[in-house]
């Protein structure tokens, strides 16, 4: 759940550290194509691990880092580059063990191997970088990334904060795998996306190791850090790690207990959960007013109510295992977590699913909510409008009642089994809704999907 970069940029700084590369192959490009955000990501690799090891000082608010990446050349490269906004000081970088040169202008650090990088070939890039790193404000006005709290940092990156602390290609079709050892004072907690392998205090700090070993976009990653109480507990058949900030844990009492009955239900009707673990962050951060479904462990700057908690975990099959391949496509996230938010108050009796409808559908059709088709709401401002929410699971709704509950939850099922950890798009639901179904639903969803104007029933 969540909604160019606001940062001033920095003067073009160029340290080249090597003699200049072979000319065989050609820079990769830029940006990864997304016309909502035109400089995120990047063409010529992709990658396929990250380990990040990170040194944070809460006081101070300065981090140090090194990000090693393993990729994969999917062009003859001379060059490419990684996202990383310039308030962070990039030291060195080296290609498959050896010194090259570099670059920092604004979100992008342009890297130049002492040789050419093959078409096809596995590569491996190391950086080391230091500085303070800050939020970026994102086109609605809303602030994600590297956000300090009192105690530390709510780091939700939705839709491109991954660039305020680490390196890398931070667009949502190159996903990967993630090692995050982090260390910090020990009277903080520092919790990651996976599963815990280690946690070792030395001379009053202490380092954290996680593993995420399903591959996950890097605006689902997260390192947040605080004053957690910290659980690790196998609760229903689940590993449940859930970080609390201490001013809020009168009111989370349970909160890991509250995780199972909720997975269940959703395994039942959308297959089996995709992570090896599950939780969630607890955060006291008012400031922020959003929680965030990043991969294994949602992030909530207050304790969720049981909407909340279904609609970040149903996340976890709709947006992280299976995620669009652009942004203006996030309908396929949010309406059917949404939906199911509505499936689950259903289901524990706090409000019909055709309650939830009737609120949603109630507008009247000259009201701004229904000018935005949630299937390309318009630009980045809009992507975390409540059309891309309610009329997204509007859409699921009478897509429902049009194939039947069979066909329906067979859809639901097949795309998160058809697609896991992996992208898709809007088309894509289309072709396996006809092909499930067996009938032509062109008009439901140009109505519901495309169209302004409030659809008849």
């Amino acid at each position: 759940m969540r909604r160019l970069l606001a940062l001033t940029a920095a003067a073009f700084i160029s340290l080249p550290l090597t003699p200049a590369a072979a000319q065989d192959g050609t820079p990769g490009a830029p940006g990864a194509g997304d016309p909502y955000f035109p400089g995120q990501g990047n063409g010529g690799y992709d990658t396929g691990h990250y380990d990040l090891a990170l040194d944070y000082e809460p006081t101070s608010g300065r981090l140090t880092g090194v990000t090693r990446i393993s990729a994969r050349a999917t062009q003859a490269l001379s060059s490419f580059n990684l996202d990383l906004v310039s308030t962070l000081s990039v030291r060195s970088v080296t290609v498959n063990g050896r010194a090259a040169a570099f670059a920092q202008s604004g979100s992008e650090l342009v890297v130049t191997p002492a040789r050419s990088l093959p078409s096809g070939r596995d590569f491996s890039v190391v950086v080391r970088y230091d500085g303070r790193p800050v939020h970026v404000v994102d086109p609605d006005g809303s602030v994600d990334g590297w956000i300090k709290t009192s105690d530390g940092v709510y780091n939700a990156n939705e839709p491109q904060g991954a660039m305020t602390w680490y390196p890398g290609n931070h667009h949502m079709t190159d996903k990967a795998t993630y090692r995050f050892t982090v260390t910090v004072p020990s009277t903080r907690v520092a919790v990651a996306n996976g599963d815990l392998l280690a946690k070792v205090s030395k001379g009053g700090r202490t380092t954290y190791v996680w593993d995420s070993r399903e591959p996950m976009a890097s605006y689902l990653a997260t390192v947040s850090i605080g004053k957690f109480e910290l659980a690790d507990s196998q609760l229903g058949g689940y590993r449940v790690i859930t970080a609390v900030d201490p001013k809020l844990a009168g009111d989370a009492t349970g909160f890991p207990e509250r995780h199972a009955p909720v997975l269940d239900y959703f395994s039942s009707i959308f297959g089996p959960y995709p992570y090896s673990s599950t939780g969630g962050i607890v955060d006291h951060a008012p400031e922020v007013g959003y929680a965030l479904e990043t991969q294994t462990r949602p992030i909530y700057p207050r304790v969720p109510s049981e909407s909340l908690l279904a609609h970040e975990l149903a996340h976890q099959w709709f947006g992280n295992s299976v995620t669009p391949t652009l942004w203006r496509d996030i309908w396929l996230n949010e309406g059917f977590a949404t939906y199911s938010q509505w499936l689950w108050l259903d289901k524990i009796g706090t409000r019909t699913l055709q309650d939830s409808f009737d609120a949603a559908y109630a507008p009247a059709a000259e009201d701004e909510f229904w000018q935005t088709p949630p299937a390309d709401p318009g630009g980045p401002e809009n992507l975390f409008h409540d059309p891309v929410y309610d009329r997204g699971a509007m859409t699921l709704h009478v897509l429902r009642r049009e194939v039947g509950d069979a066909a329906f939850f067979a859809i639901l099922r097949a795309w998160a089994s058809d697609y896991k950890y992996g992208n898709a798009d809007t088309a894509a639901l289309i072709a396996l809704s006809e092909r499930v179904s067996g009938k032509q639903l062109d008009a439901l969803f140009e109505a519901w999907l495309f169209k302004p104007g409030k659809p008849t029933l």
